[in-house]
């Protein structure tokens, strides 16, 4: 891998505190970018260098070069949506090696992005989400009170998955029923819960728990049957398991229950600023979206009643 591109991925994490996902994403698109410019047209070495890391030259890349790049991918069959994410991936990261110095000229500058049209979020209907909150109780063990605590806490906060998972014990306050998690950009929110979460998490925390970690030391709140921190993927494939068993349709994942956290508020005239802090948005015009779809339920039940 290129060292610039570890350097700009590097970047990301430093000062951006971007996440996971988008780190594993820009790290595939600009491979993928490296490795085509490295095989199709004049080579883009300079003299001199011990290797091709060394001797590779970002300056020597034009708007034309870039443009094949893009229309390789077209010809591949790549949706808009992920076009549009690898060409901001591309533009991204030469926007980096210009305010650097390493390249006189950004050739990205009139680089245009494919439009993407809005899909609007998948949500579930509240009778939906009480089936899947109730699948982990047809289970007994400590893993399935462990999932019923998870289910309903994720859906009672509209957290992301991996705010949920990065929570320790000392980050849910039973006394006053809040958690407190840290959001995108290290950003501190603290979120209310019901009191049908509170028990269902004290009944985790005093059964369920200790039995998991074998008594053993760890901060984390929710641990896999090793006793160690549950991690994202791990939930995944637990929401999925009940999702099906609940007989839901379609592709339910965990921000699915984000979607409709913040959907089932509005729909109960929660003011959109509150939801707005509750779901960690940096921008309301990201909370907004959710406004569009209450009003166009609204529409319809109006349409057919």
């Amino acid at each position: 891998m290129q060292r610039e591109i570890d350097r700009y991925l590097s970047y990301l994490v430093n000062e951006k505190s971007s996440s996971e996902n988008t780190i594993a994403a820009y790290r595939n698109d600009l491979s993928q970018l490296y490795d085509y410019l490295r095989t199709n047209g004049r080579p883009l070495y300079v003299a001199g260098g011990q290797d091709a890391d060394e001797s590779f030259n970002w300056a020597g890349v034009n708007k034309g070069r870039l443009v094949g790049f893009l229309d390789g991918l077209k010809e591949k069959g790549y949706a808009s949506a992920t076009l549009a994410r690898k060409i901001a991936a591309v533009k991204s990261f030469f926007h980096w090696l210009h305010a650097e110095g390493l390249i006189k000229f950004d050739p990205t500058d009139n680089l245009d992005s494919p439009k993407v049209g809005k899909t609007l979020p998948r949500t579930l209907a509240p009778e939906e989400v009480d089936a899947l909150l109730a699948a982990p109780l047809q289970k007994t063990g400590p893993e399935a009170t462990r999932d019923a605590a998870m289910l309903r806490l994720l859906y009672a906060t509209g957290m992301r998955v991996s705010e949920m998972m990065g929570l320790d014990v000392d980050d849910v306050d039973l006394a006053s029923d809040y958690v407190r998690c840290l959001g995108k950009a290290g950003r501190e929110r603290h979120i209310p819960f019901d009191f049908r979460t509170h028990q269902v998490i004290e009944e985790y925390l005093t059964l369920a728990r200790p039995s998991l970690t074998r008594h053993g030391e760890t901060p984390a709140l929710f641990v896999n049957h090793r006793g160690e921190r549950l991690t994202r993927q791990g939930f995944w494939l637990i929401l999925k398991g009940y999702a099906k068993a609940a007989n839901l349709p379609g592709s339910i994942t965990p921000h699915t229950l984000r979607h409709s956290f913040a959907i089932h508020l509005l729909s109960n005239n929660a003011n959109l600023r509150d939801v707005q802090e509750l779901l960690g948005h940096a921008n309301i015009a990201t909370t907004q979206i959710y406004t569009q779809m209450v009003g166009q339920g609204l529409a319809r039940e109006r349409h057919t009643g």
